[in-house]
């Protein structure tokens, strides 16, 4: 038996809907969703979300990450001060395949205030259907880890 892809998703205020939406579409994918909240709409500091969800992938609790805020900026840049992350924000399909493919990011981000609901879900499906190529890539993932 196969272990299922483990997901952290987590937000700001300004994203608990399409993060929710989100968590319930890879859910009936099959993998497995760690939803770390908030739950309440009450203003929240992208910071903390960002970092806390970057941590569970960093300590094997999960294996991918989607995380969100207004713009998807801020909370990806919070993500990414965690050694090890490597998180983009993604507005389009051809962004979310390739940041996958071709940088090995164990996360993406996405700006609620940005994207639809159905772009959103077609930009997490596009970026959990594609797989590292390695290659030549794996040396500048290397690269960027330093």
């Amino acid at each position: 038996m196969t272990q299922k892809t483990r997901i952290v998703l987590s937000s700001d205020h300004a994203a608990i809907d399409l993060r929710q939406t989100i968590a319930a579409h890879v859910s009936e994918q099959g993998y497995e969703v760690i939803d770390i909240g908030p739950t309440t709409t009450e203003s929240t500091h992208y910071p903390k979300h960002g970092q806390a969800a970057a941590q569970k992938i960093v300590a094997g609790e999960a294996d991918l990450g989607i995380i969100l805020c207004g713009t998807g900026q801020g909370i990806m840049m919070a993500a990414n001060k965690v050694p090890g992350i490597r998180c983009g924000v993604c507005s389009d399909t051809f962004s979310a395949r390739m940041i996958r493919e071709h940088n090995d990011a164990n996360m993406i981000s996405i700006g609620a205030r940005v994207v639809g609901e159905g772009l959103a879900l077609d930009i997490v499906d596009a970026y959990l259907s594609a797989e590292f190529e390695g290659g030549r890539h794996a040396t500048r993932v290397e690269m960027i880890e330093g």
